[in-house]
């Protein structure tokens, strides 16, 4: 498949089929949530059973995860060294067997270099078999380049963000089971920051993740099976500045005030056995100023 077939596009059909015919190392970062084989019968007060349109989210657990298994080994082949891969999933059960997706993340070919929780704020269910369950996972791979297993640090102002990711779920949207604008922003920005690239996501669905790549300057390739939801996605696009200020939003909380290096050449407080300015500020996205000094003291990380 030629650039011009695939760039800018989303393209309608299977996703390991279609991964298959794709070029080797052409994305810089991936974002996607795949239907979770949660049979759909799975359903609560605040939503329905879930059923995608043009795809079937009822196969036989082994299949199901073997079939995740080769795309995302299709995806590592496709993404170039150095490249990240957001993988939103949930831990599921049946009949009291509980089902994980690092079950299956660790037969892949990637280096799983985060675990994100994402928490929805919100449940599904009302019935007390367990917990309620208000997160989902969003597994951070990586794909080392030459022996570098560690890869490029982020910039502080993604850093501080944190692994967990405090955002509900779109509501405002056809598909059934879409994750918020803001998600796929968060990944792109703080991977790609200023630089340009290719963002793929091989389960499509309403656009989100195409839509947040235009947004940031970056090319996208997407990849559906349901023709309702490329027309829906296709239509979001052509209509990407509506949803300007939702981005805008998330990126606005890449900010930190200082950095390592800055407080460092100021003398101020660096680390346990640093100078102790305690009049030195820091701002955590989300929460109140309070003093760099008793930031790291209650830190327990």
């Amino acid at each position: 498949m030629t650039q011009k077939e695939y760039l800018k596009k989303i393209i309608q059909g299977d996703s390991l089929t279609i991964l298959k015919t794709l070029p080797n190392e052409i994305v810089n970062v991936g974002i996607t949530s795949p239907p979770y084989n949660k049979g759909e019968n799975k359903k609560g007060w605040l939503v329905k059973n879930v059923k995608y349109s043009g795809a079937t989210d009822k196969l036989p657990e082994n299949e199901y995860q073997k079939n995740q298994i080769m795309v995302l080994d299709e995806i590592f082949r496709i993404t170039k060294p150095g490249g990240s891969f957001f993988y939103n999933h949930k831990i599921r059960w049946e009949r009291g067997e509980m089902f994980h997706p690092i079950d299956w993340l660790r037969k892949t070919k990637w280096l799983i270099r985060q675990e994100i929780i994402w928490d929805r704020m919100i449940a599904a269910n009302i019935r007390g078999w367990r917990f309620w369950q208000l997160e989902e996972r969003i597994y951070w791979l990586y794909k080392p380049k030459e022996k570098n297993l560690i890869g490029e640090e982020l910039k502080p102002k993604h850093a501080l963000l944190t692994s967990i990711w405090r955002f509900p779920p779109e509501r405002k949207n056809s598909h059934p089971a879409p994750f918020p604008l803001a998600l796929p922003v968060r990944a792109i920005y703080s991977i790609m920051d200023d630089k340009k690239g290719v963002i793929i996501d091989p389960y499509a669905g309403s656009g989100t993740t195409l839509v947040a790549a235009k947004i940031l300057g970056q090319d996208y390739i997407g990849i559906e099976i349901s023709k309702e939801y490329i027309e829906f996605a296709e239509d979001r696009l052509r209509n990407y500045e509506s949803e300007l200020k939702f981005a805008k939003e998330e990126t606005s909380k890449h900010i930190v005030l200082k950095t390592f290096k800055e407080r460092k050449k100021m003398g101020e407080f660096t680390g346990r056995y640093g100078p102790q300015n305690k009049k030195s500020k820091v701002i955590i996205s989300g929460q109140k100023e309070m003093s760099l000094f008793d930031y790291v003291k209650n830190d327990k990380s």
